[in-house]
């Protein structure tokens, strides 16, 4: 299922040390509403909505940004 393969990205970027603490936090919020119990296209709307405003953050490196990018493209396809 693409919002599994969407987690486990996710997870990956979590696992990174050069990720903005804020980000992180923001990044295990989205886990949280993929992971929710919610219809699919609910959860899935509030994960994308976080994750556009994670990627306007500054302070993110630029390959951070594009497996947000990535994960962005994973779940509009859901």
């Amino acid at each position: 299922m693409k919002v599994s393969n969407a987690v486990e990205m996710i997870k990956e970027m979590l696992e990174d040390s050069s990720v903005p603490k804020n980000v992180r936090a923001k990044l295990e919020k989205t886990i949280c509403f993929l992971q929710d119990k919610e219809e699919s296209k609910i959860k899935v709307s509030r994960a994308l909505h976080e994750l556009e405003e994670i990627s306007s953050d500054t302070n993110m490196q630029a390959d951070t940004r594009t497996q947000i990018f990535n994960v962005v493209s994973m779940l509009e396809i859901v």
